[in-house]
């Protein structure tokens, strides 16, 4: 069985929402540079005007430290459907 790819996700929310989130996506690629990552999806999507996201893909594995290390708010099962 593969193993699940987990979404973790950071909110930003406000009128700088977007480029906040644009800004944590660089420290997000840094990290798995540092951290010698498995996957390395990232990015960052604005959902409204005050509301946007970065996120960070990790393989199930390694989610618990990396979750620790980084504190996201949240985190989902990631799909490319």
């Amino acid at each position: 069985m593969n193993e699940r790819k987990i979404k973790l996700i950071w909110d930003f929310r406000g009128p700088s929402a977007l480029k906040t989130a644009e800004h944590h996506r660089i420290h997000l690629e840094q990290y798995i540079t540092a951290e010698k990552l498995a996957l390395n999806i990232t990015g960052f999507k604005d959902l409204s005007d005050m509301h946007s996201i970065a996120y960070l893909v990790v393989m199930e594995s390694e989610m618990i430290a990396v979750r620790d290390a980084l504190k996201p708010h949240r985190g989902e099962v990631y799909s490319t459907e």
